[in-house]
């Protein structure tokens, strides 16, 4: 009998390729997304058919309107930075991004330990990253580290020994370019993913943003034309999205 697993998937590149290497290793998997006020909205639809494209045992969108706190240029009437030059702002304390959810991730993965507690299932899988990352705190190894040992002290699954919880993050100490070849290995379909944190209603990405920008230096390093729709063409980067 295969394992179950719970994946966080929110329908951008991180989570499809953490999909793709779930139903690699054969986990039984359990998507699970998040409808939480984000202004990318537009990503649970991509994430609907991730989970379709990879047949998952299945799927589910929480409700959780992060919009009530605020605090965000995700969730709040803050303006999304465009354009940044990432070079020039080292990830660290001093500098996380407007973009930064308060939170979100230890939300997140709490609402996973409760469905894969419920499901008798003690793998969970998330798609963080501590090298081309936005410089958010919640996407480091230490995070993750001490997350796993809260889910083994405060459910009743783990206080029974009844099995020992697993975060898995296997793009943590990767490259987005090495996730993207990671993926491609595996049978992503990057085309149905989305990325932006601030994508034109009904156009596609803005390819501005520091996840645009993120994504397009990845493709561009590998000399693959970045397959998501952009609204226009990014600057410095005509060459891989058409307008």
């Amino acid at each position: 009998m295969r394992q179950k697993a719970v994946v966080l998937l929110s329908g951008g590149l991180d989570s499809a390729t953490v999909l793709a290497w779930a139903v690699k290793r054969n986990f039984a998997v359990y998507a699970l997304s998040f409808d939480y006020g984000q202004r990318h909205r537009v990503e649970l639809t991509a994430a609907a058919e991730l989970a379709a494209a990879f047949q998952v045992q299945k799927h589910v969108t929480l409700t959780l309107d992060l919009r009530q706190f605020g605090g965000s240029a995700l969730t709040d009437q803050i303006p999304v930075p465009k354009d940044r030059n990432l070079n020039e702002s080292p990830a660290g304390a001093q500098s996380i991004p407007v973009t930064y959810v308060p939170a979100r991730n230890t939300v997140f993965l709490s609402c996973a330990l409760a469905w894969a507690e419920g499901l008798n299932c003690f793998h969970i899988c998330i798609g963080v990253n501590a090298v081309d990352y936005s410089g958010y705190p919640d996407c480091r190894p230490e995070f993750i580290a001490a997350f796993e040992q809260t889910a083994n002290l405060a459910t009743k699954a783990g206080v029974q020994n009844l099995g020992k919880f697993s975060i898995h993050t296997p793009l943590i100490s990767l490259t987005k370019v090495e996730i993207i070849r990671l993926g491609l290995s595996l049978g992503v379909d990057y085309s149905k993913t989305v990325s932006c944190y601030d994508p034109v209603p009904g156009a596609g990405a803005c390819g501005h943003c520091d996840a645009c920008q993120l994504r397009l230096a990845a493709f561009n390093s590998l000399g693959i034309a970045d397959p998501t729709r952009y609204a226009r063409n990014p600057a410095g980067n005509s060459t891989l999205a058409e307008p």
